[in-house]
């Protein structure tokens, strides 16, 4: 993989988890990262804060063949209000000299039957996952038009029509699949850019999962949030127009790069398979 270093990463919902694996995996080849993120203090059924992940996130690029300490920032925020994500690209502006790559991740969820579902709830994933996508992707634009490798990885699944997923859980495939359009009609909008997908085969080990009933059997058949990071560093590894408009699933977007034992991810010999991914 071709090395990131001296660019510039933007990623959203980055104080744990998936986000904080992209960013780790990101710093351990050269990136630069700024974290947005709304947790500043501990929460108890959270690990971590965006600060934890900066630290993390600087020890991973400290670890880089041939480079010193990593290079990261926290930025305390919400992805849903637009001062604060105008705050964060201020910020990796005024830090790093511009923004190279965006990452889309902060997302919430919500799969009640329709009836059982909350205003409250469905606000809520709109204004994550479609709202918090389109302003930090906007806000961005200016300095990714600058970038001679730009690249916006978002977090959100191929647009699968099968009806048992259009049916499962209507509202939070609405604001995934929302998050899937803007990608697809920024990669026909902006040409230059490279606008892609990334979903995961496979549920991954977060607190999404562990804090879920039977979370602990759920986790030991799920992957680490590594395999993520690893995938997302491929899309950044390959030119804007190679990735630009496509959607891609880690394990077969890793296949793709060679990797095929994905044993040291986890999950088993029968990871449970994740939303929107068939049989």
């Amino acid at each position: 993989m071709s090395t990131l270093t001296d660019r510039t990463l933007v990623v959203s919902g980055g104080s744990r988890g998936i986000g904080l694996a992209i960013a780790t995996a990101a710093a351990k080849r050269g990136a630069n990262v700024v974290l947005l993120a709304k947790t500043a203090e501990p929460h108890p059924k959270l690990p971590g804060t965006v600060h934890t992940a900066v630290a993390e996130v600087e020890a991973a690029g400290g670890k880089g063949a041939g480079r010193g300490g990593g290079k990261a920032v926290a930025v305390v925020g919400d992805v849903r209000k637009e001062e604060d994500v105008q705050r964060a690209v201020d910020t990796a502006v005024e830090r790093f000299g511009g923004i190279d790559v965006v990452v889309n991740n902060a997302s919430a969820i919500a799969t009640e039957p329709t009836e059982q579902l909350s205003a409250k709830k469905f606000d809520l994933m709109m204004d994550i996952n479609v709202r918090g996508t389109f302003l930090l992707t906007k806000a961005a634009l200016p300095h990714l038009r600058k970038s001679a490798n730009a690249h916006v990885v978002t977090l959100a699944p191929p647009l699968n029509m099968n009806p048992h997923w259009l049916g499962a859980h209507p509202s939070y495939t609405l604001s995934k699949y929302g998050m899937t359009l803007l990608s697809l009609g920024w990669a026909a909008e902006y040409d230059s850019i490279g606008f892609a997908c990334l979903w995961p085969e496979t549920y991954i080990a977060t607190a999404a999962v562990t804090n879920l009933a039977d979370g602990a059997n759920l986790a030991a058949r799920s992957r680490d949030p590594q395999i993520m990071g690893d995938a997302a560093v491929e899309i950044l590894s390959r030119p804007p127009a190679d990735v630009n408009g496509q959607c891609y699933i880690d394990s077969a977007l890793l296949a793709e790069a060679g990797v095929t034992d994905l044993s040291r991810y986890g999950g088993g010999n029968d990871p449970i398979l994740d939303i929107f991914v068939d049989k």
